[in-house]
């Protein structure tokens, strides 16, 4: 397999400021390229799924654009782990 596709249809960030937004969006997109990179990684998610929902759980947010990309991070090793068989 050399190609992933992945479509996120909504992402609803109410009450975030707009650099934290992009900035969450940023940290959210790089994280999952990065780990998608791995052809290791890849090979795990080698069938196609689809799935309604998935919750992350809580998160906790801090104030500041650089806390919005850990957190957009947190939440790109989120949907990893709930994609994984």
């Amino acid at each position: 397999m050399s190609r992933v596709r992945v479509a996120i249809d909504k992402l609803v960030l109410k009450g975030f400021e707009p650099g934290q937004r992009e900035a969450l969006v940023d940290g959210l997109q790089g994280e999952l390229a990065r780990v998608l990179a791995d052809a290791t990684t890849r090979g795990e998610w080698a069938r196609s799924r689809r799935m309604p929902m998935l919750s992350l759980g809580r998160m906790p947010l801090e104030p500041g654009a650089s806390a919005g990309r850990r957190f957009g991070n947190g939440m790109a090793r989120g949907i990893i782990r709930g994609l994984k068989p």
